[in-house]
């Protein structure tokens, strides 16, 4: 027996039981389901069922595996089973001081026109406004940029059944995640966080939450007066400088940034929190509040919130990275509850991928490497 092939077996072991322990309560069919789907897409790197089905090898034709699949992947919804059980499992790989990133991403469906709710969406990479699903995820990863975890994520439409409002979706996602965590992490969200109903939602007397929101435009109080933040920012004063390097297409680039930060006040509330300013990023000053403490006078204190703030870029830049290596735009189901389930198993793979090969085997090899042999 050669090393390709002990390489595979033990991965097909881990990936079974992986599949045992996240499919626990479900019906012996959805469990053999969620384990075959699992295996198909890690082997093919791809969502489509037909080549999901071809990676099963049963003897039978292809079409029947396929239709099989489809048929038992559409009648019940299992996305919030599987979330709670990869918050479960990652939640004792969050320690106090990562980055927790919640972000609202997107599946582009350029050509379907007859997709179940299928909804107008914003698509982030093309910077326009497309056909698709929405998508609420949630990854964790530390300032050094060693681990990444994938926690949540949950494909939904504003034309289906049910749909509340994005907010709802939000802080189901926080409600799921914070539930294994706790008070664990530091939660980072880009400019659609800046509402005052997340705000409400991380300010609880009860619970808080550590955060880092990147403003828009509000009025914050500041030495007991009510300002524009935007006005704040662009008055006041950075002396602490910092010099990022950026690799882009193999090029070094290098951007020098200056930051400071003051202590303000939402408006109606009593906690203090501190408003970061960086000024290099773009024409306009970059505004971040958080309630994690800050030493004003301490240069590495105030940074360290930036660093926060550029980790959640890193989460993104991953789930972009899952999204293609898994080809997850070119997802063809029948319905919408079979759209929710692949995109949860999805987040079910690259959980696998992130946390079982890259900790529990030690294994320092591709995944695309190891599963060209596996079949």
């Amino acid at each position: 027996m050669d090393e390709n092939t002990i390489v595979v077996a033990k991965i097909k072991a881990q990936l079974s039981k992986f599949s045992g322990i996240i499919s626990k309560g479900f019906p012996r069919v959805k469990r053999r389901l969620i384990k075959e789907i699992l295996y198909g897409i890690q082997a093919t790197k791809d969502v489509k069922l037909s080549n999901i089905s071809r990676s099963l090898n049963e003897q039978q034709r292809l079409i029947k595996t396929e239709d099989r699949l489809s048929r038992n992947l559409d009648d019940v919804d299992f996305t919030d089973g599987i979330n709670r059980e990869i918050c479960r499992l990652g939640a004792s790989k969050v320690l106090e001081e990562m980055v927790i990133a919640i972000d609202l991403g997107d599946i582009r469906k350029k050509f379907a026109r007859k997709m179940q709710y299928l909804a107008g969406i914003h698509d982030g990479s093309e910077r326009e406004v497309g056909n698709g699903y929405w998508l609420c995820k949630c990854v964790a990863a530390d300032i050094e940029h060693t681990r990444v975890i994938p926690l949540y994520c949950e494909a939904y439409s504003q034309e289906s059944r049910g749909f509340l409002s994005e907010n709802e979706q939000l802080f189901r996602a926080i409600e799921v995640v914070g539930r294994h965590v706790g008070t664990r992490g530091i939660w980072a969200i880009d400019r659609g966080g800046d509402r005052d109903r997340l705000f409400d939602k991380f300010l609880t007397k009860e619970a808080p939450k550590r955060f880092v929101v990147r403003l828009r435009k509000r009025d914050l109080i500041h030495r007991g007066l009510k300002r524009d933040c935007c006005e704040m920012a662009r008055a006041l004063p950075c002396h602490f400088k910092a010099t990022l390097i950026k690799y882009e297409e193999g090029k070094e680039k290098v951007r020098t940034v200056w930051y400071s930060a003051i202590s303000v006040k939402l408006p109606g509330r009593d906690e203090r929190l501190f408003m970061v300013v960086v000024k290099g990023f773009g024409e306009e000053p970059t505004m971040l509040l958080t309630n994690c403490r800050i030493n004003l006078r301490v240069k590495e204190s105030i940074w360290r919130i930036v660093e926060i703030y550029l980790t959640r870029w890193k989460c993104d830049e991953s789930f972009r990275y899952i999204k293609q290596s898994y080809n997850l735009e070119d997802l063809r189901v029948r319905s919408y509850i079979g759209i929710r389930n692949m995109v949860v198993l999805v987040l079910a793979v690259s959980y696998f991928a992130a946390v079982y090969l890259g900790q529990n085997l030690k294994l320092k090899l591709l995944v695309e490497r190891i599963f060209l042999v596996s079949k």
